[in-house]
């Protein structure tokens, strides 16, 4: 998108970012230039100071910002163009996927919190959806389940089944704010579920899981809804975990 194209708003200034250490890593920097221009408000198609002027306000080498801004551009957040500059590809109002994304793989603290508050809004989202489903949002929701149980050993056609089928029931409990923030962490989930579902018997019990709560659902049943996800949820959130501690270990 030429400059001329972008959507008005505010400037992107190296002004506003504190120096970083020396001895910071690239995700240092990939991450504080994240965190900027999630918060920051700017518009698509935003320019990004020139790489000369970023690298002297964080106080970094060239090689190093440079290495930061190819992260960003891999993750879709920027897209760097040769002879021109770098570019805000996305509102930074939708940049929260790939900043969960990106604390993923960073494995920050804040990600082991985000995991364990994302357990209670699947439970209540569970509980609202099996007092408040139609004949047609049963429907829709066993639609999903049946594509987890046709996937077989894909484990793509899986995840993408099984998140739809979470963000279906979010979707069924009729709250918005909840249903917003649990579509804020597909990426979250996305990030780690292929690694999970690659250990032997996980899909089969994952599977069985959802199958639980689909019948809780589908038969009214806030009270059993909600002890099934409940149920989902531990042993998800321990998959999860075991698999942040497997990916430290070989850091």
């Amino acid at each position: 998108m030429p400059d001329s194209e972008a959507v008005a708003g505010k400037p992107f200034s190296a002004a506003t970012l504190s120096p970083i250490e020396r001895t910071s890593a690239v995700s240092s920097v990939a991450k504080l230039l994240l965190d900027e221009l999630s918060t920051g408000g700017f518009a698509p198609g935003t320019r990004l100071p020139a790489e000369r002027e970023l690298a002297a306000s964080l106080n970094v080498g060239r090689s190093t910002l440079r290495e930061a801004m190819a992260a960003l551009d891999l993750l879709g957040i920027i897209e760097i163009r040769p002879g021109s500059g770098s570019y805000l590809r996305a509102d930074s109002a939708e940049l929260m996927p790939q900043a969960l994304k990106w604390g993923l793989m960073l494995r920050q603290p804040g990600t082991q919190d985000l995991i364990e508050v994302r357990e209670y809004l699947e439970v209540l989202a569970a509980k609202l959806a099996a007092g408040r489903a139609t004949k047609d949002d049963i429907e829709r929701l066993g639609g999903h389940l049946g594509r987890m149980q046709a996937a077989g050993a894909g484990i793509e056609e899986f995840v993408e089944a099984d998140l739809a089928f979470h963000l279906e029931i979010a979707t069924i409990a009729r709250n918005s704010v909840l249903s917003d923030i649990l579509h804020s962490v597909r990426s979250l989930l996305l990030a780690w579920f292929d690694r999970t579902l690659r250990v032997a018997g996980t899909m089969e019990e994952t599977l069985a899981e959802h199958e639980a709560v689909f019948a809780a659902i589908k038969a009214k049943s806030p009270g059993r809804a909600e002890a099934a996800m409940k149920a989902l949820m531990d042993a998800a959130d321990l998959r999860l975990r075991n698999s942040l501690h497997d990916g430290t270990d070989r850091a």
